[in-house]
């Protein structure tokens, strides 16, 4: 009997990339996909997904994961369970933290993040470095070695007191990462005016969960925003905002990549889907959907909405941030928490791609290429991961088959740690059914079939996305010009 000329043969059914959606057989050979085309051989084995969507994994690239906060709290998930998590909803690569806090090294850091994923992984995964302590070891030495070996992306905070950096150190990590070939990646809210607003709330007894969103001003966002760029302006440093949460922010956004910085910025579903009011329950219910920034209006969700069909913003993560609602997470400061003393985060990466489904294909917000390109295409290529977001000859076969017509009620049964879904209750249309990574079927028929430690780490090049245009601005330049050691 003649060798089967592919591993896998996906048969029948309806393929969709960022720019496409066609019908088509596609063929797997071990790792990648090896062939897409009308009739293809019989492969060894065969996968039927006659009236199904046969799209590429998802891409997550904003996941905190076995992650100990700044406050000393650790999330409620392993890599194993965020990850097994993350393939039942389709999702195949993540982008996690190795999160540094003040007195540790990054390269330790990174060492041992590493070895947690390496034991727990069931998708495949990269890292952030998340600086807390820019000094002179971590800038100089560390940030350097760890980008030039293969973790090309940077994460800092400009507040929230345990890991905030000063602008001074932002410009530091930002001119390192230029050198050294990275993306900055920044949660950007004004410190002292988020200090200054819970502080007087906190004083006036307005402690109550909603006041969360109050606490977090829309200036907050505007201002850090105006700021960052000014400083990639200055450095010519391309950089990713997260989480863009109102209207305001994304006109920024706009404005700055019609001048043409090179700034990349992503939102999330509970920014599109979701809004303050979720925080005005009984009781200290309201505190399972504290997070930050806060959900804001109804108006910023249009506005959000109108960027990424625009292409103001680029990449739809989860900014996955699971704690439990019990006193090991979200009620770890006692029964009744003031909400300066809540753990900020929810759960969602396995909710991500179902959700967004049923808002932009289901409902037709912006369509079936357009959730491909926001959820998996551009983060990828975006983040430069190796393989990744798409369905073409040669790269990974990770693949997702989804059931475009199943109605799912929503409910508190995810797969990660947390113990609650923060979309419960919601009736969706669309599930991914089957779920490949690297040609391996890891969720199938509601169960899963891949172990922990199965996911791989990516390790990644340099790409058009972090390298500075070499346009730095005329001060900057004139610095250098003049003999001054500003690099």
């Amino acid at each position: 009997m003649p060798t089967p000329a592919y591993d896998i043969v996906i048969r029948g059914g309806t393929l969709a990339t960022a720019s496409d959606v066609f019908r088509a057989d596609l063929g797997i050979r071990g790792e990648t996909i090896a062939a897409i085309g009308q009739g293809l051989p019989t492969g060894a084995s065969e996968i039927d997904a006659s009236g199904k969507l046969v799209l590429p994994g998802g891409v997550d690239a904003h996941c905190h994961i076995e992650q100990l906060s700044g406050g000393g709290l650790m999330n409620a998930d392993t890599f194993e369970t965020a990850t097994r998590s993350a393939a039942f909803g389709g999702t195949t690569s993540v982008i996690s933290f190795a999160a540094q806090h003040r007195a540790k090294s990054l390269a330790t850091t990174v060492s041992d993040y590493a070895a947690l994923a390496k034991k727990g992984a069931i998708v495949d995964y990269a890292f952030h470095l998340m600086v807390a302590n820019p000094d002179e070891q971590t800038i100089a030495t560390d940030l350097r070695a760890l980008i030039s070996a293969g973790h090309r992306s940077v994460k800092v905070f400009m507040t929230y007191d345990a890991v905030q950096v000063d602008d001074q150190q932002l410009l530091d990590v930002m001119l390192a990462a230029r050198q050294a070939g990275a993306l900055v990646c920044v949660h950007a809210e004004n410190h002292g005016l988020l200090k200054w607003m819970g502080e007087r709330l906190t004083k006036r007894g307005y402690v109550a969960p909603k006041y969360h969103a109050v606490s977090h001003p829309r200036a907050a966002e505007v201002e850090a925003f105006h700021r960052l760029i000014a400083f990639s302006e200055l450095l010519d440093q391309p950089i990713c905002i997260f989480h863009v949460s109102t209207a305001e922010g994304a006109k920024v956004i706009r404005e700055a990549r019609g001048r043409g910085v090179k700034i990349y910025a992503e939102t999330c579903p509970h920014y599109l889907l979701m809004t303050a009011a979720e925080l005005d329950r009984p009781g200290i219910e309201g505190a399972k959907w504290v997070c930050s920034p806060p959900q804001r209006e109804a108006a910023d969700q249009e506005a959000l909405w109108q960027a990424l069909a625009l292409g103001d913003l680029q990449i739809l993560s989860s900014d996955h941030a699971p704690y439990r609602f019990d006193e090991s997470g979200k009620l770890s400061a006692g029964p009744n928490p003031g909400f300066k003393q809540i753990a900020n985060g929810m759960p969602g990466l396995e909710m991500r791609l179902p959700v967004l489904f049923d808002a932009m294909v289901s409902k037709g917000k912006l369509g079936l290429r357009k959730f491909v390109e926001l959820t998996a295409t551009a983060p990828a290529q975006i983040y430069d991961l190796p393989g990744k977001g798409s369905l073409a000859i040669g790269m990974d076969a990770d693949i997702a088959i989804w059931d475009a017509e199943r109605k799912v009620t929503l409910a508190d049964d995810l797969h990660d740690n947390t113990g609650y879904n923060p979309f419960a209750g919601r009736t969706i249309t669309g599930w991914p059914e089957t779920v490949l990574r690297r040609g391996e079927i890891v969720v199938e028929d509601g169960a899963l079939r891949a172990a922990a430690g199965s996911g791989r780490l990516m390790l990644r090049a340099a790409g058009e996305a972090t390298k500075p245009t070499g346009r730095l601005s005329p001060e900057f330049d004139e610095g250098r010009n003049f003999g001054a050691k500003l690099y």
